[in-house]
């Protein structure tokens, strides 16, 4: 297992499901967590899973679309541990319709959550990292990003959007210590794919090589692999954890 001692985390949207999962491998693996989430109750509620696993860190609740947010959260950040040493861009949320039903707002709504989230945090975090000349930052992609899926042209416009930054970032900030790269999971049960009827479930394990689920644990490994120093040659790239779906 990847040491991650003295490490400072930011993980966005770790309030539940696999943003929460990802918080708890971190301070598994020994670093200090920033919990964060729109609802502070849930943010609060992550953190105190990673102090009863023996680890620490910051609980902080912002909306990561907005600028400001972000800012007044980095900095509390950089105020508190004087340093971020990984970011994970996580946070997202879905407003699924077909593109004749879909209302302009919704386009606009996931692109802000999914996309410029993401790009908001990653540009708040990066001079700090550059100046350290070390920085870890994983986006939260998905597999829908990689092969789209009916009904969801926003969720699946964001989701390609952040394999773009991902590899754009990277080249940009490569030569200062930096790596970023992409995890685009497939089907994870959440609270989400638990909503989803039986019968659609059963219509998709076949298009799963692995014949499975996938669960938040799953990301969880592949994301502390990534922000681990194992990973460190390993830069601008998008890992599927999938069970082969996007390769069938």
């Amino acid at each position: 297992m990847s040491d991650l001692t003295g490490r400072i985390a930011i993980v966005t949207g770790s309030g539940q499901g696999i943003g929460q999962a990802i918080a708890l491998e971190l301070a598994r693996r020994g670093a200090k967590v920033v919990t964060n989430d729109v609802t502070g109750c849930c943010a609060e509620d992550t953190l105190a899973m990673i102090r009863e696993l023996g680890g620490d860190g910051l609980a902080i609740t912002a909306d990561v679309s907005d600028s400001a947010q972000v800012e007044n959260m980095v900095k509390t950040v950089l105020d508190t541990f004087g340093q971020v040493d990984i970011l994970v861009n996580n946070a997202g949320t879905t407003r699924d319709n077909l593109i004749v039903r879909m209302p302009e707002e919704e386009w606009d709504f996931i692109q802000k959550v999914n996309l410029k989230s993401a790009w908001l945090c990653s540009k708040a975090v990066v001079r700090s990292m550059m100046r350290k000349k070390y920085g870890r930052i994983v986006n939260i992609s998905s597999a829908s990003g990689l092969m789209g899926q009916a009904g969801q042209t926003n969720y699946s416009a964001s989701k390609a959007g952040m394999i773009g930054l991902t590899k754009a970032l990277a080249r940009e900030v490569a030569s200062r210590g930096i790596t970023v790269n992409a995890v685009a999971p497939g089907f994870i049960k959440t609270a989400l794919t638990d909503k989803m009827p039986q019968d659609i479930l059963e219509q998709l394990l076949p298009l799963i090589p692995v014949g499975r689920i996938g669960t938040v644990e799953d990301v969880a490994y592949a994301v502390a692999f990534l922000v681990s120093d194992q990973a460190s040659y390993i830069t601008g790239q998008v890992l599927s954890v999938d069970g082969g779906l996007v390769m069938s």
